[in-house]
């Protein structure tokens, strides 16, 4: 019989959490008894997520692009306020706008698009949330969404895997820096799960191939891995629950892979 990590209240901000991946780890988070606020752009899809993700518990919801800097900041007050102080963030960022599109294609708005998602906003929150802890003497966990494609890089996503590059050093940065003080953080590589941004990705590369969709899918998704399917939710809502509790702590700031053996590389 599966034994769910019980979370016990312990309040979880989960950014660009509408749909896709952040939509799913937010559900599998409440599931498992966590006090979750959610965050969009929009307040249309926030309202219609908050609406869906109600029937595992009691979600709130935060109005913010977080690729402002002013809009940052009151996300964290607003989500300290919502949750009586925040216990762990999961980091997930919304896709780059021209992404799939190779490095030729791209252009110097791009690049700073990319930049400010992947880098400089992960990295400003985390300036503001660990600030905030330490001044109220809290502990707290950093879990940052990222992509396997970081270790066996994918030309068209060139710009997202370039940038985020970076999350696994801060993550690495704020367990060195923090971890006496309760503070720690981790790395999370994905492979393929199955969101709308995934499937509107392969469809723009069969339609360049001009091949279709499904044949596309098959060769760039499922056949990647001996399981050939798409993770599951759970699997990775049990992940994140594992890293939030005190059973994850000795392993602070690693970088840890969900991939179903998708990429043949060998760290030591």
């Amino acid at each position: 019989m599966p034994v769910k990590i019980d979370l016990n209240g312990l309040g979880v901000i989960v950014t660009a959490s509408s749909r896709g991946i952040g939509f799913n780890v937010a559900r599998e988070l409440l599931k498992r008894n966590a006090r979750v606020v959610i965050n969009s752009r929009s307040e249309k899809s926030m309202k219609k997520a908050l609406d869906e993700l109600s029937e595992y518990g009691e979600p709130y919801g935060i109005v913010a692009d977080v690729r402002k800097s002013e809009a940052l900041e009151r996300f964290v007050t607003e989500a300290w306020d919502l949750l009586n102080g925040v216990d762990a963030l999961v980091w997930n960022a919304p896709n780059v706008s021209c992404e799939p599109c190779n490095l030729h294609e791209t252009q110097y708005s791009d690049w700073l698009e990319a930049a400010r998602i992947h880098s400089v906003a992960p990295g400003y929150l985390t300036s503001l949330l660990v600030r905030k802890l330490l001044n109220e003497e809290r502990r707290g966990v950093l879990v940052y969404l990222n992509s396997v494609s970081i270790k066996e890089p994918m030309p068209p996503l060139v710009l997202a895997d370039v940038t985020r590059t970076g999350l696994v050093q801060l993550a690495k940065s704020v367990s060195r820096a923090y971890g006496d003080k309760g503070i720690r953080a981790y790395s999370v590589l994905l492979g393929s799960f199955d969101t709308p941004g995934a499937r509107k990705n392969i469809q723009r590369v069969a339609k360049a191939r001009g091949e279709a969709f499904e044949r596309t899918w098959e060769q760039e998704v499922l056949l990647r891995t001996p399981l050939k399917r798409t993770g599951e939710w759970k699997e990775l809502g049990s992940l994140i629950a594992f890293l939030l509790s005190d059973e994850a702590e000795y392993m602070l700031g690693s970088t840890v892979v969900i991939d179903g053996a998708m990429t043949r590389s060998v760290d030591f």
